[in-house]
């Protein structure tokens, strides 16, 4: 490695040497060697690649919407997801419209006031109305975009107890996952990393009464409707509780915690039915399938096929098996969910096995 770093540190210094000759060479007043001045044949050709360029940059963007749009998400699962979904929109209309304006600007300006034989450009010292216009029209379309998120923002993060929200805790430790039910006084109890001792792997206070009805889960189950207030925790380095079809995230951060709440609109079975997802899967069992019969041909265990569920992910790099960091979510009807929560051991039940 050492060897390798001194070849490319004087390959580097033959390169900047030769190009500080170059520098040295054009600086000379006397010069006759006029090789390196653009001529007009210079300028035509990368005035038109220039033109060519942009509308090569249009038709990729055409074709990156056509082939590549399945990626983007499906409709949001959440009731604040539609209001997120509304403003993204928003934006990106506002964002592709004024790209395409000034990218079309700048390389047709490129083109047509290239270097032409006795053509010489035309010089403004200023120009006030241009220069308010350019200035205005921005500060007007930002201040509202602006004001529009800051609203949609609040009223997404304004938690009204009176809704009465299902309480859920949501506790990240290198490399997974576990949630806490509040159980029936929806009320959790207290907890702190430093009564991290056998099964209380979340470090939740015994001796708090609210906590002997709290119930511990590694797959996270919604009811359809209800709204659910996320308190969340870290044991150890920064998270990010990401779920991206509710549209919500927020960081999980050591020794403090943070909260957000949703109402899921969407049941899991309901989402397995959405055209996306049913594409999507087909998609990815295709290439399963492929995979399992090179592997069936090694002598290996093939692939399992693949069902759609709602993930929760860690969305910060967090260590080395960051990626693997993630919890099945299901969201059911409120009929469905009271018959999986009665089937839960309490903490209480658990410290007495």
């Amino acid at each position: 490695m050492t060897a390798f770093l001194v070849v490319l540190v004087i390959i580097l210094f033959g390169v900047a040497v030769w190009q500080m000759n170059r520098i040295f060479q054009m600086s000379k007043p006397d010069r006759s060697d006029t090789s390196e001045i653009a001529s007009e044949k210079d300028n035509n050709l990368h005035g038109y690649l220039m033109l060519g360029f942009i509308f090569f940059i249009y038709i990729l963007l055409i074709v990156c919407f056509w082939k590549w749009s399945e990626v983007l998400l499906p409709v949001s699962a959440s009731e604040h997801g539609l209001e997120i979904d509304q403003l993204m929109l928003v934006s990106m209309i506002l964002i592709f419209i004024t790209g395409i304006f000034t990218e079309w600007l700048l390389f047709y300006f490129a083109f047509k006031y290239r270097g032409i034989k006795n053509k010489k450009a035309l010089f403004y010292a200023d120009n006030h109305k241009l220069e308010f216009i350019w200035t205005i029209i921005p500060v007007i379309v930002l201040a509202g975009l602006i004001i529009y998120g800051l609203f949609t923002w609040t009223e997404i993060m304004d938690i009204n107890t009176d809704d009465d929200p299902l309480v859920v805790e949501l506790y990240a430790y290198q490399f997974d996952w576990r949630a806490r039910y509040a159980g029936e006084d929806n009320t959790l109890g207290e907890a702190n990393v430093r009564l991290i001792e056998g099964v209380n792997q979340l470090g939740v206070d015994i001796s708090d009464p609210n906590a002997q009805d709290d119930i511990v889960v590694n797959e996270l189950h919604l009811p359809l409707g209800r709204k659910v207030l996320f308190k969340m925790r870290s044991q150890d380095v920064l998270h990010s509780a990401y779920m991206p079809h509710f549209r919500a995230q927020m960081n999980c951060v050591p020794g403090m915690v943070t909260q957000f709440a949703f109402t899921p609109i969407m049941t899991t079975q309901e989402m397995r039915q959405e055209d996306h997802i049913i594409n999507k899967v087909k998609k990815i069992n295709y290439l399963r399938r492929k995979e399992s019969i090179k592997l069936a041909a090694k002598g290996e265990e093939p692939l399992e096929p693949y069902e759609f569920d709602y993930l929760l992910l860690c969305n910060k790099i967090c260590g080395s098996n960051h990626y693997n960091m993630q919890m099945k979510i299901i969201v059911e009807t409120l009929e469905e969910y009271n018959v999986w929560i009665a089937q839960q051991a309490t903490l209480a039940e658990t410290l007495k096995k």
